[in-house]
């Protein structure tokens, strides 16, 4: 399979965060574009996930450490752990999770 990213539909899955989803038989890849000051609230799941800023500038929780992150960063995220996030200015990241996120198909 292969696809071009410019022919995927984005959707709106919490506010101020618009992503771009492709699905594998066991991951996904979120692309997402950011508004400024655009929070995630602190959360934690099943998947192991790795988050990579691609522009701009994000502050990002882990496990009650917090970082602020610019392009080419990159955080390996444990399954269960709890995290957050918030656009300090407009971002582009991309997170892989394993296994499938199911949610946003």
């Amino acid at each position: 399979m292969s696809l071009n990213l410019e022919t995927i539909a984005s959707k709106e899955i919490m506010p101020g965060y618009h992503g771009k989803m492709v699905h594998a038989e066991t991951m996904s890849i979120a692309y997402w574009t950011v508004d400024k000051n655009a929070e995630v609230p602190e959360h934690s799941h099943m998947h192991e996930q790795v988050m990579h800023v691609l522009e701009g500038t994000f502050e990002f929780t882990l496990d009650g450490t917090t970082k602020v992150y610019k392009p080419g960063d990159i955080v390996i995220i444990a399954p269960h752990k709890k995290h957050s996030g918030k656009a300090l200015t407009p971002c582009k990241l991309m997170d892989v999770f394993c296994p499938v996120r199911e949610e946003y198909r």
